[in-house]
């Protein structure tokens, strides 16, 4: 389950009660025979939970690879934006207005700001969520999954890539006690020592945290003040755990864990979720490999992402295009190649996951046309969208440098 998923899921048991807990945990789930799924939807499985959030992830990754989306998708993700700026996990009927019932949170808010922001062209989309995001900030300057609920670092990181996707400092966008984002990680770190320096989640009855992988790497990566997708970083030293009294320092805190963790693990992380004993936990190890990367340790980060290379086409192809996405962040984020990915072709499997990207339909259309043959306007065209990748990605490692 992916780092985000698992924040949902949680969220789910706070608002519903422990019988919503099964049903969000159902990534397989089939929806209804009698459900037809939108057709710029990316993915065939029930999209209440997570419809906005795979589709976010799958626009990005695409992106990210050189791909352009097709514009029903784009169309899609957009079209479940409530008028107050925020997203849902999934909307059925899109035409209806959002109402004090629809649970709009910042996680399908920020996944879908930062794909929106990484395709271009959709300013005001961004900038009405940017503002939502910043209407539910909690004092202490993070986020919780939903209004009004405590701040965690799953959904702290993730707000913190979608205001640096949007060019927004996360560092300058303060709650009305003046605190930012990173006023309120250094709170979600765990002390050293039992705790390993790793960013806490919360138990849902006590309130008390507990160390929790997929937390951290979203903490980490918070703390970096980075997105989904990052360049790798210069290699540095091998933090060493302190106090956490800044959140440059709970970042470092929580990468020793992460390190350590993995190290322990084979270069990979265990299912922590209920029942799923000596399960691998591809989707955390994922999250684990960017947020490495982003905080300057590549050979960890390389060494978990082979490790992926070699045992996560089975999970991929179960969980879906959300998946497929974080395993082209992780191949990114540590130069590799998500096109030949312990042998698989990532992004061709992420596209036929969904509508053919408009570059396969140009593809198609100059075959149709003539020659047999691929137009030379047609690589011009592929080669101006990588072009639009790369200076994203150049976009946001300069963001980093400034925060």
């Amino acid at each position: 389950m992916n780092v985000r998923r698992s924040a949902a899921v949680l969220a789910a048991v706070a608002v519903f009660g422990s019988a919503a807990a099964p049903a969000a945990f159902a990534d397989t789930a089939k929806p209804s025979p009698s459900a037809k799924l939108p057709s710029g939807l990316y993915g065939d499985k029930d999209p209440k939970f997570d419809g906005v959030f795979r589709q976010s992830y799958a626009l990005l990754a695409q992106d990210s690879a050189g791909v352009k989306p097709a514009a029903k998708s784009v169309d899609w993700l957009t079209g479940q934006q409530c008028a107050s700026g925020g997203f849902a996990a999934y909307r059925a009927d899109a035409g209806e207005p959002c109402d004090s019932k629809t649970m709009v949170d910042s996680n399908a808010t920020a996944a879908a700001v930062q794909a929106l922001a990484a395709l271009g062209g959709q300013d005001k989309t961004v900038k009405k969520s940017v503002d939502w995001l910043k209407s539910v900030q909690n004092t202490d300057g993070g986020w919780s999954y939903s209004p009004g609920m405590d701040s965690d670092a799953n959904s702290t990181g993730i707000v913190i890539g979608a205001l640096a996707a949007a060019d927004e400092n996360p560092r300058s966008v303060k709650s009305q006690d003046g605190k930012s984002a990173f006023d309120a990680l250094p709170k979600l770190a765990m002390d050293c020592g039992k705790d390993g320096g790793a960013f806490g989640l919360a138990d849902m009855k006590t309130g008390k945290l507990s160390p929790n992988a997929d937390a951290t790497a979203a903490g980490v990566l918070g703390a970096q003040g980075a997105g989904l997708v990052v360049h790798p970083a210069e290699k540095e030293a091998a933090p060493k755990c302190a106090k956490a009294d800044s959140a440059e320092q709970a970042g470092a805190n929580g990468t020793g864990y992460l390190l350590k963790t993995l190290a322990e693990g084979d270069d990979h992380l265990m299912s922590s979720l209920p029942g799923a004993k000596n399960m691998p936990d591809p989707g955390n190890t994922a999250d684990s490999v960017v947020a490495l990367a982003a905080a300057g340790q590549p050979e960890q980060a390389k060494k978990s992402a082979q490790w992926l290379a070699k045992n996560s086409a089975a999970w991929a192809k179960t969980s879906g295009p959300a998946a497929y996405a974080q395993l082209i962040f992780a191949a990114h984020a540590t130069g590799l190649d998500p096109r030949d990915f312990g042998g698989a072709d990532l992004v061709k499997q992420l596209n036929a996951q969904g509508p053919a990207p408009q570059a396969t339909e140009q593809a198609a259309d100059e075959k149709k046309d003539g020659d047999g043959g691929v137009s030379v306007w047609w690589i011009i065209g592929v080669g101006l969208v990588f072009g639009a990748g790369i200076g994203f990605l150049l976009s946001s490692r300069n963001k980093k440098s400034q925060l």
